[in-house]
């Protein structure tokens, strides 16, 4: 069964609510003969300036970056491969900076067909203050976007990118 969902993305962070998201993409990957793209997001830490003594140190922070970007690298890694054990056709990426907006400009880049993430489910005030990097995939994609809600594993929204969304 083949379909117009060819490129699927799946943000995880390494949290248990976005690794729940993996066993849905992982279906949907399989039964559409799609490819996963793991997307990974590490925050950009040549912004943060430390000192050491009284002199900043930009080189810190520099193989701070690399050390996690490695760390990331190897993680989606480990899962790619344990994907293809099951036949699934995966890569591993991983970008720096904000996750929303590298979230959005990779599916843009790379013609995602679909995105599947895992939510917080935070509402009120935890979410406003936290903020929530799949509302604004969800509100700016230009491809559907599928919410796992937490601890359910159940899928929550499907959003086409053009405002319509239903329930499931």
């Amino acid at each position: 069964m083949t379909g117009h969902f060819r490129k699927i993305m799946l943000p995880l962070d390494g949290s248990e609510f976005a690794n729940q998201a993996l066993p849905i993409a992982q279906q949907l990957a399989q039964q559409l003969q799609a490819e996963l793209v793991l997307f990974r997001v590490v925050p950009n830490l040549h912004y943060e300036v430390e000192t050491k003594g009284n002199v900043p140190s930009l080189d810190l922070n520099i193989e701070r970056q690399r050390t996690v970007v490695d760390h990331a690298t190897r993680w989606l890694q480990r899962l790619v491969d344990d994907l293809a054990v099951h036949n699934i056709a995966a890569k591993a990426v991983v970008d720096v900076g904000d996750p929303g907006e590298r979230i959005l400009a990779y599916a843009q880049a790379d013609d995602i067909d679909l995105i599947v993430m895992g939510t917080h489910g935070r509402r009120g005030v935890p979410r406003l203050i936290h903020g929530s990097v799949a509302a604004t995939v969800l509100a700016d994609a230009t491809c559907p976007v599928m919410l796992v809600r937490p601890k359910t594993g159940t899928v929550n929204t499907v959003e086409n990118g053009e405002g319509r969304s239903t329930s499931t």
